[in-house]
């Protein structure tokens, strides 16, 4: 017999809300820090497509293993080049595998955030016991690296399993980013306690924006900006823009200066809040309203 799943009690932010010191716009880097199980590849490869019926493909393969060995460094020299601090998305099989790289990009004041196990194990996929212990086993060895564990989580893919939100809630987690429904955070309320869902954006996303349109660079740079300036120019809202940066894709040297002029750009600017979705979530959990 199948378990009724609890849908949580919503908690929206305050209409008023406005980041620090009045700003309007937030903008977070997300450095995708990603391994896969050794008996899959990236569902995506220079080559356009994977072959096809469950057949091993060993370019997609050594395609992923890019991000993990090279660009997810290239990526995170250029953050920490620009004074930036980034989410960085990383699954339990790096914090395994590359502990003390992990552990450096913690001690430098970048947001180490749990993204599952490996990115092919998603959480709609997997059996309750099977999320549940994805979580655990990622969280302790994150914390094991790093020596924190992960106050933030976002599942492979952005995609929770009916019931992850509530399990991350059980395993200690302030925030998750695995929600698109909204422009600012909100609180949820299980029976087991609260959370903030922080949603993402997906319009600057690198991974669909290369391999799936077809874009280039340097459209990735001009779509960002030509998205900020418009948004200014509209009557004030209060937003987050997510720029998303994967090892295997954007941590190339023909993409990852995008990256570069972007950090830089904003890195220049004081009317941006470059932030984390860490400081988010802290952020909205101060300005509710007493007894909210």
């Amino acid at each position: 017999m199948t378990t009724p799943r609890i849908y949580p009690e919503i908690v929206r932010s305050p209409a008023d809300l406005c980041w620090p010191d009045g700003r309007r716009i937030a903008v977070v880097f997300n450095i995708a820090y990603e391994m896969w199980t050794p008996d899959a590849t990236s569902g995506v490869g220079p080559m356009g497509n994977v072959l096809a019926n469950g057949i091993f493909d060993p370019n997609a393969e050594s395609y992923g293993r890019y991000n993990a060995t090279v660009g997810t460094q290239r990526l995170m020299r250029i953050m920490e080049r620009h004074g930036i601090s980034a989410n960085v998305m990383t699954s339990g099989m790096v914090a395994a595998h590359d502990p003390d790289q992990l552990g450096q990009y913690a001690a430098a004041g970048h947001e180490i955030v749990g993204h599952g196990y490996a990115q092919n194990l998603l959480c709609p996929t997997l059996s309750p016991a099977q999320d549940d212990s994805l979580i655990r086993d990622s969280s302790d060895l994150i914390a094991k690296a790093t020596g924190a564990r992960p106050t933030g989580w976002i599942s492979p893919r952005v995609t929770s399993g009916p019931d992850t939100q509530r399990r991350l809630v059980q395993h200690g987690y302030a925030w998750h980013g695995d929600v698109l429904d909204d422009d600012l955070p909100y609180l949820q309320r299980f029976p087991e306690g609260e959370i903030v869902a922080v949603p993402m954006t997906i319009d600057f996303n690198d991974l669909p924006h290369a391999m799936r349109f077809g874009r280039t660079p340097r459209q990735f740079v001009d779509m960002f900006f030509e998205a900020l300036d418009a948004i200014i120019a509209q009557p004030a809202e209060t937003v987050i823009l997510d720029i998303f940066a994967h090892g295997h894709c954007y941590g190339r040297p023909a993409a990852a200066w995008a990256i570069d002029e972007m950090a830089r750009r904003c890195a220049a600017r004081d009317d941006l809040w470059i932030t984390t979705r860490g400081a988010i979530a802290s952020h909205f959990r101060a300005a509710m309203p007493s007894g909210a």
